[in-house]
């Protein structure tokens, strides 16, 4: 049976997760806090998609909790630099998608939990 979709709504680029560095990567991006919630980025569902090519160069999909975020300027920069910490890493490029809109259900069970939701 083929897929199916919602028309207007992306699908999710999937990670690179057999890479050697998505591990640490995924670990960078946990040591980036949303600063209006005290859980980081990554177990708040914010990183869409983590993508590490043969040259170790990182591209990373992520969204915000809301487009008025006011950290909307910088948190991109906060996971470049986090990101680009990581020993391997060539180069890092963070870009902001909406696409598909963040809701609470893409938080990890331990963000839930955090935030009392669980």
């Amino acid at each position: 049976m083929p897929d199916t979709q919602l028309e207007g709504t992306p699908l999710i680029a999937p990670s690179s997760t057999d890479h050697a560095l998505y591990d640490q990567v995924v670990e960078a991006c946990r040591s980036v806090y949303d600063p209006e919630i005290p859980v980081n980025i990554y177990d708040l569902g914010l990183v869409y998609t983590i993508h590490i090519d043969e040259e170790n160069a990182v591209n990373i999909k992520m969204s915000l909790t809301a487009p008025g975020c006011p950290v909307a300027g910088e948190m991109p920069g906060w996971v470049a630099d986090a990101v680009g910490a990581v020993p391997g890493v060539k180069q890092v490029d963070v870009d902001l998608v909406w696409e598909p809109q963040w809701g609470m259900e893409m938080m990890s069970d331990e963000a839930r939990l955090e935030l009392g939701f669980m």
